[in-house]
């Protein structure tokens, strides 16, 4: 199973700031967008925010203003910066690409690639 890997949850103060960032793996290729889902407790997944390989961006209305998406096509990798965290804010995010890879000689086109999920928790 191919995953995506994140670092950078972890505790903060409401207020404050956290940096996320998921690389994909050499074994993807074409990758068109890239991005981030949450998931608070007892709540569905959401969207957070996406970029395109053009840098087209789009945010959940409750994150514009202080969240920012941006990637780097070259080494695969996305990064969320999230300032002014309110506690709401607090979830498990999850990164996620389309995307193509082979494996067992089997090209596998248009899938859908998930990371394990960072705990990004906003409390005093």
């Amino acid at each position: 199973q191919v995953q995506l890997a994140e670092s950078g949850g972890g505790l903060v103060q409401p207020g404050g700031s956290l940096r996320l960032s998921c690389t994909a793996p050499a074994t993807i290729f074409s990758i068109g967008h890239m991005g981030w889902f949450r998931q608070a407790p007892g709540r569905a997944r959401e969207l957070v925010a996406v970029i395109t390989s053009g840098g087209r961006t789009t945010y959940a209305e409750s994150v514009k203003g202080r969240f920012t998406v941006s990637r780097d096509n070259a080494k695969n990798t996305v990064w969320l910066q999230m300032n002014n965290l309110k506690p709401e804010d607090t979830a498990v995010y999850f990164c996620n690409s389309d995307g193509s890879h082979i494996a067992g000689g089997k090209h596998y086109y248009g899938q859908d690639y998930w990371g394990n999920g960072t705990l990004v928790t906003v409390s005093s």
